[in-house]
């Protein structure tokens, strides 16, 4: 991710009247630091190594971005999985339907593949 998109996941619009501003985006280095701080401290060693991979998959992948809503997207939707592993608000939550039917069919293989490797690592 360039450093000009970093400033500009960084910078969202706030919002009018009473209602508190939406929150910040971190950029994509501190949320990648946040990640696997929050891996480290709530998850069990076997889940973190999962996790810890696949963070570092998809922070690779995305690394030459070029699109703002992508980008906004991208590191948003990290934000949210921090503040839930942070919450333990993880454990026993299904994924929202909504973002299950957006997904594109490579989307919805790499989360079969994902699905795959944790029931593998759930029958070691």
């Amino acid at each position: 991710m360039r450093p000009s998109l970093a400033r500009l996941a960084s910078a969202m619009p706030s919002a009018r009247g009473m209602s508190p501003g939406p929150m910040a985006l971190l950029p994509p280095v501190y949320l990648y630091r946040r990640l696997l701080r929050a891996h480290r401290r709530h998850l069990p060693s076997e889940m973190r190594v999962l996790g810890d991979e696949y963070i570092k998959a998809e922070f690779r992948a995305h690394r030459d971005v070029e699109n703002p809503a992508h980008l906004i997207g991208f590191l948003s939707e990290w934000q949210l999985y921090a503040q839930k592993i942070e919450g333990d608000a993880w454990a026993g939550e299904k994924l929202d339907e909504g973002k299950i039917a957006k997904m594109s069919d490579e989307q919805l293989g790499q989360l079969y593949e994902l699905m795959k490797a944790i029931q593998k690592s759930g029958t070691d």
